[in-house]
């Protein structure tokens, strides 16, 4: 089997690859594996049973056509500080004309013209006064929020888009291993079932997802791919009664907080806030179940979710970030039985668990049903939990009520984009013939700033062909 592209991965980062390198007129054919499902096939059962009924081969959440990004919230961050480290690589100025015209693309395709948090700037900077007086940063950045059900028709419309235009997807296609030849990669070896092709290519692109950031560590390692260990988070969903966060959810829709809290001064954040959202539970590939966070446009809950991430950069010797942080959510698993744990932060603090019955008797509801009350602490890392904890208590400062005692605590929270690929500005990798793009290489984090870097990969492949 010979293509000229081949792109691993059909999240944004691959997407955006071929909807540039069509919009730049190559003639040449384009071929995306994904291992997944498409658009329209992708159905969580859980709508209908209540309970994650943990689908095989794959979860629907987290593969298929857009990736997880067709089952997320939906926000698309439109500022270059936001979403990862791209700008330390390509420059910040270019970073944002990437974010505007890779904007425009999500518009034409039906997003939501409304954008977030613009449009009161006074109220802004009465909530960046809070912050300071807190010891946070408050990050501006305007947000351009799908919604997971209209995230979902977006994402079809650009699946019938590239399908019309000649683009062969393959779906339900595994990538096993990266073929090399003379020093070079020449293309990959698919699986489906018990079938194994090769499939060769000019040039490959791996875009495998924050899901596949695992496979990706080890494919680099396998074949010398220069890589290093990055930032790996560990962190929990923190759910509110919506009253509690009205004021920043009205002005913000977002609040990008930002602290470095004592005594350990790990950077922590808050992460996919959700207004009147639903918190949801994601399994990966190796049976770990970790928890997310979902917002509609047409559905909303009494509360709001986000995440607390504490981002851990190792040193020598470790250099298994990821393998850490599936540890950690393995060992929280295994005291929920294979289920999400839950936890009052009053209960962290009178170094207690949580009961079911002390759950029903809350303001807030769980909107995860099937959670498991439990102890949290007993699986957090001791540095994790102090920052996280510390961190709410600065944010009870910004958004008063926030560390009530029935504030809930949802874990595991991980973030898998650890393995950094080391490239230059054209995205050239060690390995020639090989390019690493989005949440997998490192270098961004969400859908935006995955996107721009599918955008800018899309040029500079449209301009070696002209050359």
């Amino acid at each position: 089997m010979r293509t000229d592209y081949l792109i691993i991965g059909a999240g944004p980062a691959g997407i955006f690859t071929a909807l540039e390198l069509l919009r730049k007129g190559t003639k040449k054919k384009i071929t995306i594996v994904e291992k997944g499902q498409p658009v329209e096939k992708r159905h969580c059962p859980k709508d209908k049973t209540g309970h994650c009924m943990n689908c095989k081969p794959y979860c629907h959440i987290t593969t298929g056509f857009s990736g997880a990004g067709a089952f997320s919230d939906g926000k698309l961050s439109l500022s270059y500080e936001v979403g990862g480290d791209l700008p330390d690589l390509i420059g910040a100025e270019l970073t944002q004309q990437l974010i505007d015209y890779t904007d425009q693309i999500y518009l034409e395709f039906g997003a939501d013209t409304k954008v977030e948090g613009v449009s009161n700037p006074e109220q802004v900077k009465e909530i960046r006064k809070r912050a300071i007086q807190a010891g946070l940063k408050l990050v501006d950045c305007p947000i351009r929020h799908l919604g997971t059900e209209k995230a979902q028709d977006l994402y079809l419309s650009i699946e019938r888009h590239l399908l019309d235009k000649g683009v062969e997807l393959l779906f339900g296609w595994a990538c096993e291993d990266l073929l090399m030849e003379g020093g070079r990669c020449a293309g990959a070896i698919l699986r489906k079932g018990d079938e194994t092709v090769e499939y060769r290519a000019s040039e490959t692109v791996v875009a495998a997802g924050r899901r596949g950031a695992d496979w990706l560590e080890r494919v680099c390692a396998e074949h010398g791919v220069a890589h290093q260990p990055g930032t790996v988070d560990i962190g929990v969903r923190v759910e509110v009664r919506s009253e509690v966060m009205e004021f920043v959810n009205e002005v913000l829709y977002e609040s990008k907080l930002i602290g470095y809290p004592h005594p350990f001064k790990n950077k922590v954040r808050i992460f996919c806030q959700n207004p009147g959202g639903f918190v949801s539970q994601e399994n990966y590939d190796n049976g770990l179940a970790v928890v997310n966070g979902h917002s509609f446009k047409g559905k909303k809950s009494e509360n709001t979710n986000l995440a607390i991430l504490c981002s851990h950069n190792f040193t020598i010797p470790f250099n298994q970030p990821i393998a850490y942080a599936q540890k950690v959510g393995e060992l929280t698993n295994m005291l929920g039985d294979g289920h999400i744990l839950v936890q009052r932060y009053g209960d962290i603090l009178d170094g207690k668990r949580t009961w079911e019955k002390e759950l029903s008797r809350s303001n807030v509801r769980p909107t995860l049903p099937d959670a498991v009350a439990g102890d949290i602490t007993a699986a957090m890392p001791y540095r994790a939990m102090v920052s996280i904890l510390g961190f709410i208590q600065a944010v009870d400062q910004v958004v008063p009520g926030f560390a009530a005692p029935e504030t809930l605590l949802y874990s595991p929270e991980l973030k898998f984009y650890s393995n950094k690929v080391r490239m230059d500005t054209d995205f050239n990798t060690s390995v020639p013939g090989l390019h690493c793009l989005g949440d997998a290489s490192g270098w961004t984090r969400g859908l935006m700033m995955a996107s721009v870097m599918g955008v800018l990969m899309g040029r500079k492949l449209a301009d070696k062909e002209e050359k």
